[in-house]
């Protein structure tokens, strides 16, 4: 198992940004790993909702549904499954002078013989925190 945390500001309202942040679609602009992310089904953004999400990760592309598996004002859990690995996207969201701090923590449960890569993978992924906070920060930003 690996984990990402990164804890840091946007200029945002909370409601703003937790509202941003419910739609996983949304990935596209701020996750510099996801080449794309569609909606499964319709209907309001709630617990159950679904997302197809196609990432890449050191040049190899992957596929992962997603499901919002926790709603509440000021906390969302995006829980993404393929036969490789559990992805757990875990935003928690708290009301700062000035704007709204996100803790964002990416954990992911590797499977089978893709559990032997990872301590090859976490430095890769402590990179793609870096990037991760960056873009969304600027993206949530500048909206």
């Amino acid at each position: 198992m690996l984990d990402v945390t990164r804890t840091f500001v946007v200029t945002k309202p909370l409601d703003e940004v937790g509202s941003y942040l419910r739609d996983f679609a949304n990935t596209e602009q701020w996750d510099p790993g996801t080449v794309s992310t569609t909606r499964v089904g319709d209907g309001p953004i709630e617990v159950g909702a679904r997302w197809r999400n196609v990432s890449e990760f050191r040049g190899r592309k992957t596929e992962l549904e997603y499901r919002l598996t926790l709603d509440e004002a000021r906390r969302l859990t995006f829980v993404g499954k393929n036969k490789t690995v559990t992805a757990t996207d875990d935003l928690h969201l708290r009301e700062v002078d000035g704007g709204t701090e996100i803790s964002y923590q990416a954990h992911f449960d590797f499977h089978g013989l893709a559990r032997l890569a990872e301590p090859f993978l976490k430095g890769a992924l402590g990179t793609l925190g870096d990037k991760t906070e960056a873009q969304l920060r600027e993206t949530i930003n500048n909206r």
